[in-house]
């Protein structure tokens, strides 16, 4: 693996290429992309493909990846441009990419706005609030993640998370007259260390959540498009944008094993099943050629 820093005015990203350029296959380098998860959490799944050249990075302020221009939010179409300049600076030609979460929102900025950029993208549960039939309900439990961290911390804001995150189904009056959960059940930190800076529980993300997909633009772009889909994420909201953005798409989502992070190890502690994901995730990109 080497590791590289592109600068540019706004930013410093770091990207690490693990095997060859010009890769040794004669196919795309295969990008791994997520948000607001950094390269470190795709280790276990780029493991699973030593026989490719597996590009991965850091998105600007996260990770390695230094901002220089003086924000903190974190938006799709800027972080599509980041990785625009990341897939130049390989040099290597349009690439394949496996994407999850956030990093899926970015990579259907990427192929709206740059559409020779992509071959394949494997768009894994991005998730997208306008696309649901629920938004408005949707983005009133966002907040109240939000308000829990404000007036809590961090282990008050992830409870909250954790709840929004495995509720079935749309956001009823049900969701909503649920008490807070306790933080203390799912292992969390019940004291407050007075940081709000976190990008998933704070409001610094909600541009990701609130993309709403250029459908017309990916319908021109030559890239195949496919949403991913966990089989463990049941009717849980990323896995309803999911199905519905495969919708807006005219496809149905693809079914993947395991849950929202089903590539990952034991990298965060939420294992899934990296080695049938890493199979399931051969079988489809091998599927375009």
């Amino acid at each position: 693996m080497t590791t590289q820093i592109l600068e540019t005015p706004e930013v410093d990203l770091t990207y690490d290429v693990h095997g060859p350029l010009p890769t040794a296959d004669g196919r795309p380098p295969l990008v791994m992309i997520g948000q607001p998860m950094d390269a470190s959490g795709f280790g276990v799944l780029a493991s699973h493909f030593a026989d490719r050249t597996v590009v991965t990075y850091d998105p600007r302020g996260l990770g390695r990846s230094t901002r220089k221009d003086g924000r903190v939010d974190h938006e799709p179409r800027i972080q599509a441009a980041d990785v625009h300049a990341v897939i130049e600076a390989l040099d290597a030609g349009p690439v394949e990419m496996f994407a999850s979460s956030g990093g899926a929102v970015t990579a259907l900025a990427l192929v709206a706005a740059f559409p020779d950029d992509v071959t394949t993208l494997v768009a894994h549960e991005p998730p997208l609030i306008p696309v649901l039939s629920d938004a408005q309900a949707a983005e009133r439990a966002r907040d109240g993640v939000r308000d829990a961290y404000e007036a809590k911390g961090w282990g008050a804001g992830m409870a909250a998370f954790i709840a929004m995150t495995s509720w079935q189904g749309e956001f009823t009056d049900d969701y909503f007259a649920q008490p807070a959960p306790d933080p203390a059940v799912f292992g969390m930190p019940t004291d407050d260390d007075g940081s709000r800076d976190d990008p998933l529980l704070s409001d610094r993300s909600w541009a990701v959540s609130s993309y709403r997909p250029d459908v017309d633009a990916l319908a021109a772009a030559p890239t195949r498009v496919v949403i991913a889909v966990g089989e463990e994420s049941l009717d849980t909201f990323t896995a309803r944008t999911s199905v519905a953005t495969a919708e807006l798409l005219g496809q149905q989502a693809t079914v993947f094993p395991s849950h929202h992070g089903g590539f990952l190890g034991g990298e965060f502690g939420y294992a899934g099943q990296p080695e049938a994901f890493a199979r399931k995730l051969r079988e489809v990109l091998d599927a375009a050629g």
